[in-house]
């Protein structure tokens, strides 16, 4: 009997084996096939997959299989030889910068200069290189990505306003970018190119910590944060594209590769809706920043708007423009926070290679966190905007409708006035200095009111009364339509002649009111500058209501000018 059942227990756990190695096996072979299948899926990437799986930055360009080529010969030749560039590269960053960083120096600051400045002994590593294509017959453009994170030895003799003089040592320097060299132009004798200029790309990480010599920079308030934002503007000044250092190798004259205006943007700031509320009690105070590049003198800032999450602020800003073809305007709108720093609502940035010349741009945009985050999928408001670019070297049949030299003056304004600058003509600024005249636009602006169609519903019967109220807003004009009853796609084909006195400044609001025997009701509004009439002399087109469910309004809009120029 025991030897039954010990035959029985041995044959049920031979075959427990038997099953369990099956088992393994077929997962085993499973595991195979799936991790054959995901080699497959990884041969068959292209660099957008691999963008979405690798996180941003987080690895050198090669790595995308894009142009980017690694340069393990260079980075070895180049640590031989670090402390020859070292002294030679010293010099050169004490004379340049030395005079920048006292243009950008703060107001807490009386002098900033270099006591001690040495690269140390560490080698910046180039990651990646690359060739770019289609820049020219007459040169060779090559960028360059480089991390260093150096030792470098270097002491800043810092003299504040209070007469106060620290020594403070810049440690721990950390950077990664991109640097762009140009080859131009090329010539048929050696080394083959003319001169070489060089600028910085993109600054993708820029860290370093400050120190007094003997104490801690925490110790004096506010001169941290002074002394990195004047390293910062420097940086931006001095190197970042589209500044740029040209060397000549061959002698001869190359003015011509400095960085030089070639154009204006005109940027009308008109409003934004829907704003996130940064305060726990009333709404957020908004104002906005724009600059195409981050320099103190070129930043320009609107007006505060109080307790207003859908502000209008209708402000025009004029930018220096270098470099179209890679240079973005950028907008930021800041929750105000009186003596407390501002916190950002969101912001937005434009290419200007997506303007046409001489073309109005009329855009809303959404506002993201960061710039540098592709996918925001939070609502944060938007901003209107009017942008148009215009080079200095126009198209025929350009012009500038905000450049002085474009209007015409009669005998007695052209006695009154001086000669107008060569610079306020050509629209540049010509530095610091604020430009000594204002461009008065004026005209007669004819509003056709046309139609409605698809208008909100507003009384019980499904249908609304509606009338049209126009407003400009900077001379406080008000005109209004009939009344159109029980009618939610109303014709009204209306015209009303305003006398503008500063067409660049002045607003157009348009407001939908439903009719009622003791009063009225909002539907909805549309608000536009005069920058397109201006420029194309009548239009007619259609827009859609802001702050109603549907609706949109038809008009035609034509502008006689009467221009004048004075002085301010």
């Amino acid at each position: 009997m025991g030897f039954l059942v010990g035959l029985v227990l041995g044959f049920l756990f031979g075959l427990g084996l038997v099953m369990a190695f099956v088992y393994a096996e077929n997962i085993r072979s499973r595991r195979r096939s799936e991790l054959a299948a995901t080699i497959a899926a990884f041969s068959k990437m292209t660099v957008g997959d691999s963008k979405k799986i690798l996180p941003p930055g987080g690895y050198p360009p090669w790595v995308l299989f894009t142009q980017y080529q690694k340069l393990g010969w260079l980075n070895l030749h180049l640590t031989k030889i670090w402390p020859y560039v070292d002294e030679a590269a010293s010099d050169l960053i004490r004379s340049s910068l030395e005079p920048v960083l006292e243009q950008y120096k703060s107001l807490i600051l009386d002098s900033l200069k270099f006591s001690k400045l040495t690269l140390g002994t560490v080698a910046p590593q180039f990651t990646g290189i690359s060739i770019l294509e289609n820049k020219g017959p007459d040169g060779i453009t090559m960028e360059l990505e480089v991390q260093w994170d150096g030792n470098p030895s270097i002491i800043l003799d810092i003299q504040t306003k209070l007469g106060v003089s620290l020594p403070i040592q810049v440690k721990n320097v950390a950077f990664t970018g991109v640097f762009r060299l140009i080859f131009k132009p090329l010539v048929d004798e050696f080394p083959c190119f003319g001169a070489v200029s060089y600028s910085l790309r993109h600054k993708k990480k820029l860290d370093f910590t400050l120190k007094i010599v003997g104490g801690e920079v925490s110790s004096v308030p506010g001169i941290s944060d002074a002394i990195e934002e004047t390293i910062n503007y420097a940086i931006e000044d001095l190197l970042t594209w589209p500044a740029r250092k040209v060397i000549p190798i061959i002698p001869g004259d190359y003015g011509y590769l400095e960085l030089k205006p070639v154009g204006t943007l005109e940027v009308k700031l008109v409003q934004a809706r829907g704003l996130t509320n940064k305060d726990i009690v009333g709404k957020s105070d908004p104002y906005a920043v724009a600059y195409i590049r981050p320099l103190c003198d070129r930043m320009k800032k609107s007006r505060i708007i109080n307790n207003d999450l859908n502000p209008v602020w209708n402000e025009h800003f004029e930018f220096i423009v270098e470099d179209p073809a890679t240079q973005h305007l950028f907008v930021k709108i800041y929750d105000d926070e009186g003596i407390q720093k501002s916190e950002l609502i969101g912001c937005v940035k434009v290419p200007l290679n997506d303007l046409i010349p001489g073309k109005v741009k009329d855009t809303w945009l959404s506002l993201v966190k960061d710039l540098e985050i592709r996918r925001d999928n939070k609502y944060r408001g938007e901003v209107h905007l009017e942008l148009l670019y215009f080079p200095l070297k126009m198209e025929k049949g350009f012009s500038n409708p905000f450049a002085p030299k474009m209007f015409s003056m009669t005998s007695l304004e052209k006695a009154l006035q001086p000669e107008v600058d060569e610079n306020i003509d050509s629209g540049i600024d010509a530095g610091p200095r604020q430009r000594q005249r204002d461009i008065i636009i004026r005209g007669i602006l004819s509003v056709t009111v046309l139609s409605a169609e698809d208008l909100p519903a507003m009384d019980v019967m499904g249908k609304a009364d509606p009338f049209v109220m126009l407003q400009m807003k900077k001379a406080e004009m008000k005109n209004k339509t009939r009344v159109v009853t029980d009618n939610l796609n109303p014709a009204w084909n209306q015209t009303f002649d305003f006398v503008v006195e500063d067409g660049l400044h002045e607003m157009l609001i348009l407001e939908i009111w439903d009719h009622d025997t003791f009063g009225k009701d909002y539907m909805g509004r549309c608000i536009m500058t005069l920058t397109r009439v201006i420029l194309e002399g009548d239009f007619t087109d259609s827009f859609p209501l802001e702050g109603a469910k549907s609706g949109i309004l038809n008009l035609h809009l034509k502008w006689t000018p009467q221009p004048i120029y004075r002085e301010t």
